[in-house]
C-alpha cells in the first residue's frame, strides 16, 4: 500500500473540472452526497490509511470490524480518487434516477458492507488453499468494489447494449469481467479479489436472493427519489416513469423489460404522454383569469378537463384506455 502523496492533487482538479462539466443541478442528491464525503474524507481521513483499509488479518483476527465501514470511503492518492469518483458519478446519475434516492442509498450502504465481507471471505479462502499467508495480510482500500457491483446493476438494466473498453465492444452481459482482468493486466497494483467481490455482490443482486433479502429487511422503502421533472414517480424494482404535466427529465426516460403502460393508469387516467400535455395546457388556460372554487371535488386523474371536453370525447378515452 502506498503512502498518500500531498502534490499537485491534479485528480482533485479534474474531478472538480468534470463535476461543473455535468453540473451541480444534474447531479442527483445521494450521488452528490457520497461523492462530497469521499473527497472529504480524502482530504480529512478519519483514520490513517493503513488503519482504514481491510483485510483478514486486521478485520477477522484483530476484530477490527470497523474498517469494513473505512475502507470503502477512503482513496490512496488523488489519481485513485479520481478515477473512482468519475465512474460513481455517471453510474450515480443513471441508477438513482432509476431506483430513487432512498433505494439507491440503501443499496450503497449494503453494497459497501457486503464487498468488504465477500473480500474477506474470498482471500480467507484463497489463504486456506494456497497455504499462503500473504492473502490474509493484503490490505484494499477504495470504492472501487462497490462501483463493480454498480457496474453489473447498470449492465443488467440496460441489457443488450454495448459498453467500450479501451475501444473495444465489449457486451454489457460480459463487459464486466472483461474490466476485471484488463484492469488487472494493465494496473498490477489494483486489489484483483476487491473488484471480483463487487462482480459477485452484484449478480448476488441481480440473479441471486439479496434484492429480495433487502426488500424484506427495509419493509417500506420509499420510492421518492431525486428528479429533475415536476412529477416523478420511482419504483425500487427498477421502472421509472413519468406522470408530471411537462416532460419529466430530458434525455433519461428508461423502463425495465416487464414494464407496461397499463401499469400507470392511476396516475394518468390511461392518457397519452402527449393526452396528459394537452390536458394539462387546456387546463392552464382555462384557469388562467378564474378563482378556485373552495368545496370543489378534485379533479379526476389530477387534470381539470375543460369544458369543451364532449361526454363523447370521455367515453373514447375510457375505452382507449381499456383495450390499451
Amino acid at each position: 500500500m502506498r503512502n498518500r502523496q500531498r502534490g499537485s492533487q491534479l485528480g482533485l482538479l479534474l474531478l472538480a473540472s468534470q463535476v461543473f462539466q455535468v453540473g451541480l443541478d444534474n447531479i442527483p442528491p445521494v450521488t452528490l452526497a457520497v461523492l462530497g464525503l469521499n473527497v472529504y474524507l480524502y482530504l480529512f481521513p478519519a483514520a490513517p490509511l493503513m488503519k482504514a483499509c481491510v483485510s483478514v488479518q486486521q478485520a477477522y483476527w484483530f476484530q477490527d470490524w470497523r474498517r469494513l465501514l473505512l475502507s470503502p470511503l477512503h482513496h490512496a492518492d488523488d489519481i485513485h480518487l479520481y478515477f473512482n469518483m468519475v465512474s460513481f458519478l455517471w453510474k450515480g446519475i443513471r441508477l438513482e434516477r432509476r431506483l430513487g434516492g432512498a433505494w439507491f442509498l440503501y443499496l450503497l450502504s449494503v453494497f459497501s458492507l457486503l464487498t468488504g465481507l465477500v473480500y474477506l471471505v474470498l482471500e480467507l479462502v484463497l489463504t486456506e488453499l494456497t497455504q499462503d499467508q500473504s492473502y490474509s495480510m493484503a490490505c484494499a482500500v477504495g470504492f472501487s468494489g462497490v462501483l463493480f457491483a454498480l457496474k453489473v446493476l447498470s449492465n443488467h438494466y440496460h441489457p443488450g447494449g454495448v459498453t467500450y473498453v479501451m475501444g473495444v465492444p465489449v457486451s454489457n452481459r460480459y463487459a464486466s469481467w472483461v474490466e476485471l482482468v484488463l484492469i488487472h493486466v494493465t494496473s498490477p497494483g489494483t486489489s484483483f479479489i476487491g473488484h471480483l467481490a463487487g462482480i459477485l455482490v452484484g449478480l448476488l443482486y441481480t440473479a441471486g436472493p439479496l434484492k429480495a433479502i433487502m426488500k424484506k429487511c427495509a419493509g417500506f422503502v420509499t420510492s421518492n427519489g431525486y428528479n429533475s421533472g415536476p412529477s416523478a414517480y420511482y419504483s425500487s424494482s427498477g421502472s421509472s416513469g413519468y406522470s408530471g404535466t411537462g416532460g419529466g427529465h430530458s434525455g433519461y426516460h428508461q423502463y425495465a423489460p416487464n414494464y407496461t403502460t397499463n401499469h400507470t393508469a392511476a396516475y394518468t387516467g390511461g392518457l397519452t404522454e402527449e393526452e396528459q400535455i394537452e390536458a394539462a395546457i387546456r387546463n392552464s388556460l382555462n384557469d388562467r383569469g378564474q378563482t378556485n372554487q373552495r368545496g370543489a371535488p378534485p379533479p379526476p386523474y389530477g387534470f381539470n378537463l375543460s369544458e369543451e371536453a364532449s361526454a363523447e370525447e370521455i367515453r373514447q378515452r375510457r375505452l382507449w384506455r381499456f383495450d390499451s
